[in-house]
């Protein structure tokens, strides 16, 4: 009897990709800010800004998301539901443990006033 194993082995990017998707899809997340890598990380991912980290080490996957969040929402419970969301989908998709998400809330999207005010008047007309 043979003993025949087989091994998954997911990029980084992929896994980025992955987490990008699972924070998007948490209300009050607008998107991933973008933050500066080093010069390995953009000869690697040609880009100098991104808004997750991947670490796989010793079978467990730990990430730092950075998250851009709708004004007026409870930035704690989006956190939450983000890490939650996040470690979840990965877990579910790689069958690899993720060990930690880190979210860090780097930006506030504030709705435009001349945007509200044009939406505004067109509604009154």
């Amino acid at each position: 009897m043979s003993d025949k194993t087989t091994e998954l082995s997911v990029s980084t990017e992929v896994l980025e990709k992955m987490a990008e998707i699972a924070a998007k899809e948490v209300d009050g997340v607008t998107g991933l800010c973008k933050k500066k890598i080093d010069l390995k990380g953009v000869v690697k991912s040609g880009s100098a800004f991104k808004g997750v980290e991947v670490e796989n080490t010793n079978g467990t996957i730990r990430l730092c998301v950075y998250l851009c969040v709708k004004q007026g929402k409870n930035v704690r419970e989006i956190s939450e539901a983000a890490q939650q969301n996040i470690k979840e989908r990965i877990q579910s998709m790689t069958g690899t443990a993720v060990s930690r998400v880190d979210v860090v809330v780097a930006d506030l999207e504030i709705p435009d006033e001349k945007k509200e005010e044009k939406q505004t008047e067109a509604t009154e007309d």
